[in-house]
């Protein structure tokens, strides 16, 4: 199916051409700590059905936003990946959830969440503190750690090897601290922080 265009000659109008349809973004936002299978996808996109997903992907590796290889000793299984194009999009998405963390307000019953979800609007409160090196967060028992460098920051799956500091959240204390009502303690080095209530 041929893409749908605004014909607008606007480069706003061009990248949401690309991925601004419905889902487009989240699925960046998956694909932002690293590769991810397909079943990690759709488990955590709830609210996706498997056609939108299959579609959403196929769309997103035309217009050189992921690529997908396959992996295992069969190659059975197939993971999805950023490529460099696709994870420039990260600086857009960081945007985005720091405009956006004001608008969560209280959670809806009809909410879902996952504490990676979390990763992004994080990120700049762990680089206030956390000016260079690596820092691990837990937010309840899901773990991923930042990498703060002069030329930015990233976030990956799991804790760091050795990371310089450690802070353990809830979901609570997590949101408050994406919506710039809390602040994020600074721990001492090679130290950690608890930040649950």
């Amino acid at each position: 199916m041929p893409r749908r265009s605004y014909d607008h000659y606007c480069a706003v109008s061009r990248a949401l051409e690309v991925v601004g349809d419905r889902w487009n973004l989240l699925v960046v936002r998956e694909l932002c700590a690293g590769p991810r299978r397909y079943s990690d996808l759709f488990a955590d996109l709830p609210g996706i059905s498997t056609d939108m997903l299959a579609g959403r992907l196929k769309d997103l590796e035309r217009d050189g936003i992921l690529t997908h290889r396959r992996v295992g000793s069969r190659s059975a299984a197939a993971v999805y990946e950023l490529t460099p194009r696709g994870a420039a999009l990260r600086p857009v998405l960081e945007a985005l959830a720091h405009w956006g963390a004001p608008l969560l307000g209280e959670r809806r019953a009809t909410d879902a969440v996952r504490a990676h979800w979390f990763a992004l609007p994080l990120g700049r409160a762990v680089a206030e503190v956390v000016p260079k090196g690596t820092a691990t967060v837990w937010i309840g028992d899901t773990a991923l750690h930042y990498v703060i460098t002069a030329t930015g920051l990233s976030h990956h799956d799991g804790p760091a090897p050795a990371a310089a500091h450690e802070f353990h959240l809830d979901i609570a204390t997590a949101t408050r601290i994406a919506t710039g009502t809390a602040a994020l303690d600074v721990p001492p080095p090679n130290g950690t922080m608890d930040g649950q209530e």
